[in-house]
């Protein structure tokens, strides 16, 4: 290799490195146990069975795999498991979730968990 492609290769990384810098690039969510995640949500709005899934009288446990920003909103909710007529309204409520921010040293860190409801009729 050259010193001139060396050069060029060492500017180009301390430019990668830079923009990550100032973009904001950050490591990956936090993870947190559920229980942890329940007791720091301060609004959490229960699923309402759908009217479909109470005919048909479905009981039974969803999960969902739920990423929170550093100010406690909740930006993305994955369905893991569960019946979908019922996941549908579980996703639905934890997206109106609002979470105290979860915390690294002094600055507060997207952190992401995994919350399961239980459905009985």
């Amino acid at each position: 290799m050259t010193q001139r492609k060396r050069c060029h290769n060492h500017a180009l990384g301390a430019s990668l490195l830079a923009l990550a810098l100032t973009t904001g690039a950050t490591a990956s969510p936090v993870d947190v146990p559920e229980g942890q995640a329940k007791k720091a949500a301060i609004e959490k709005p229960a699923p309402a069975i759908s009217p479909m899934a109470r005919q048909l009288k479905l009981s039974g446990r969803v999960e969902v795999r739920v990423q929170i920003e550093a100010d406690g909103s909740v930006s993305k909710v994955k369905e893991l498991s569960g019946n979908p007529l019922l996941l549908q309204p579980a996703v639905a409520a934890v997206k109106k979730w609002k979470f105290s921010p979860f915390t690294e040293g002094d600055k507060a860190v997207e952190a992401s968990t995994t919350l399961s409801f239980d459905f009985k009729q």
